[in-house]
């Protein structure tokens, strides 16, 4: 069991230090989904890890960082889901365009009515 919490935490610390490169290069945006969940999974992975050996105050400062990361994705999840109603209001509002007027002559009737240009008889 040790073995496993011990690599829980490795994926952990990982996961931490990718998110924050990333965030860092400007690969992913603070406030995105992606890097709050890489937040709540580092939480949980290193929490895990040091609620094992003991060390509470790293449980907490982990337990803190976990609930602001599932908090971040909760908002990130309802302003997703407020930009799709949205979208789907705005679409339902747009109104449907007119048909386009009807030609007098088809353009294959154009071309069989004009004469030949520059050829000699």
């Amino acid at each position: 069991m040790s073995a496993v919490i011990t690599a829980l935490g490795w994926v952990g610390a990982v996961t931490c230090l990718i998110a924050y490169v990333f965030v860092t290069r400007g690969t992913w945006a603070p406030t995105s989904g992606r890097y709050q969940l890489a937040n709540v999974i580092s939480g949980l992975f290193m929490g895990l890890v040091a609620a094992s050996s003991g060390v509470w105050p790293s449980v907490l400062t982990n337990v803190v960082w976990m609930v602001v990361g599932a908090h971040s994705v909760m908002v990130v999840l309802r302003a997703r889901r407020q930009r799709a109603r949205d979208r789907a209001a705005a679409g339902a509002m747009i109104p449907t365009q007119a048909a386009a007027p009807a030609m007098e002559s088809t353009p294959a009737e154009l071309v069989a009515d004009a004469a030949p240009v520059g050829l000699a008889a």
